[in-house]
Parts: structure tokens; C-alpha cells; sequence
């Protein structure tokens, strides 16, 4: 379990609390504690301060009650707890596991008991969120995942699979197999241009109708005339 701890155990930064200015960063090491700040003011006296530093070892934080109380000005009374059980050795090792260790512990896990675990920390909350997780969720309680589960899953997700139900399902399958076989002209599916040009006849087509007419038009005038004469 040691391997899993790195040369920082925690580390934390940001502003100080309204009005402060001043930005500070907390950082725990294996073997030490560096707090560290930078004076941010207007002032001329303010201009050519030099960003401070301080380094203690884990046995003198946890008696300097004064970068404590500093500690849990800027960061909160939470943090101050948290970095007083890291220094006195309570690591918490879950966290610092594997993506795919931790996917293994959600496998065992309700979604009730999954909701829970995702607002200990962020790092649970996005793991709990990526495809990865969402994924193993569908193959888990899904008796068959088809190809075209994992076509649609790539457009839409795995989450968005899992809280679709199958009818539904089924149906966005079957409308996207069906884009994907109809070729498209200039994003266009020449389903509709076959579909639109069948019921409206070519222009030369139109044409040659036109002058078909006009000269049967014209023969029936001729013979009509004929038969005037004759009488």
C-alpha cells in the first residue's frame, strides 16, 4: 500500500478570505509541510515583497498551533483536520488506487450506494461520471450488448443508453442503421432526391409533352375545317 503514496500526500492553493488579497498554497510531503504565500496588495510598500515560505516537519505542525489557525483561516476547519490525520499517519489509501481497481469495488456496488460514494470526493464524482463507469453499468445489467448498442453508445453515451428503455432503445438502433445504409449527395439522402424527382417529370420531358399536345391540337383544327368545306 505504501507504493500508492507519492512524494505529495495533499496539496491545495488559492485566496485568502474577503478582504485579503493574498494567495497561499498548503502542501504535504512524505516528510513535511510547506505552507507558502504571496503578499498581492496596491500598495507601494506592498510592491517588492517577496512570496514567503515555510517548511516543518509533520511532528512540528501538528504543535504549531499558529499555521494551523492560518491553515484553517484560508482553507477551512475541514482541511485543518484533514492535514492534521495525514500528518499523524492516517493516509487514506482508496482514493489513490487505480481507475481500474475502483471500477472493480463500483461493480459490487447498488446505485444507491454508487450516488453516495460518487459525493465523498471529485475524484470518486468523476469517476462515477466517465464512460468507463457507465459502461461496465450497461454490460453488467444487460443480458447482450450488440454492435449497434455500442455504435449508438459512441453518439449519445453509456449513461444516456443505460436510463433508455429497450422500446426506445430499439428504435433509435434501428433509425440510425437505417441513415447509415442511404447514401447522402452534398448532405442531402438521395432517398429524397429519387423520392422528390420521381413524382415531378425532367423539363424535357415537359417539353416534348408540351409539343406533343400542340400538334395534336393542331391536326384536330385541321380536319375539323376539312369537314366544313366538305359540307
Amino acid at each position: 500500500m505504501a507504493k500508492l503514496l507519492g512524494e505529495t500526500l495533499f496539496e491545495i492553493s488559492g485566496q485568502g478570505p474577503a478582504p485579503m488579497k493574498d494567495y497561499f498554497c498548503f502542501e504535504i510531503r512524505k516528510n513535511e509541510v510547506i505552507w507558502r504565500w504571496w503578499k498581492i496588495s496596491l500598495r507601494v510598500e506592498s510592491r517588492n515583497t517577496k512570496p514567503g515560505e515555510q517548511k516543518e516537519s509533520h511532528t512540528d505542525y501538528l504543535d504549531d498551533s499558529r499555521l494551523q489557525s492560518q491553515v484553517a483561516m484560508v482553507f477551512g476547519s475541514h482541511i485543518l483536520d484533514y492535514s492534521k490525520k495525514l500528518c499523524q499517519g492516517h493516509f487514506d489509501y482508496l482514493p489513490r488506487l487505480p481507475d481500474s481497481l475502483l471500477l472493480n469495488i463500483t461493480a459490487h456496488l447498488d446505485l444507491e450506494d454508487v450516488s453516495r460514494f460518487a459525493r465523498t470526493c471529485r475524484r470518486f464524482k468523476e469517476l462515477c461520471s466517465s464512460e468507463e463507469f457507465w459502461e461496465q453499468i450497461v454490460r453488467m445489467n444487460c443480458d447482450t450488448v450488440n454492435s449497434g448498442m455500442e455504435d449508438l453508445a459512441r453518439e449519445v453515451g453509456w449513461r444516456t443508453i443505460f436510463f433508455t428503455n429497450k422500446l426506445q432503445l430499439q428504435k433509435q438502433i434501428s433509425r440510425r442503421k437505417l441513415k447509415n445504409k442511404t447514401p447522402h449527395v452534398d448532405g442531402v439522402d438521395s432517398a429524397v432526391l429519387v423520392s422528390a424527382s420521381a413524382g415531378l417529370p425532367d423539363r424535357q420531358h415537359r417539353r416534348g409533352d408540351l409539343a406533343n399536345e400542340r400538334k395534336m391540337n393542331s391536326v384536330q383544327e385541321t380536319h375539323i375545317s376539312k369537314v366544313y368545306k366538305d359540307t
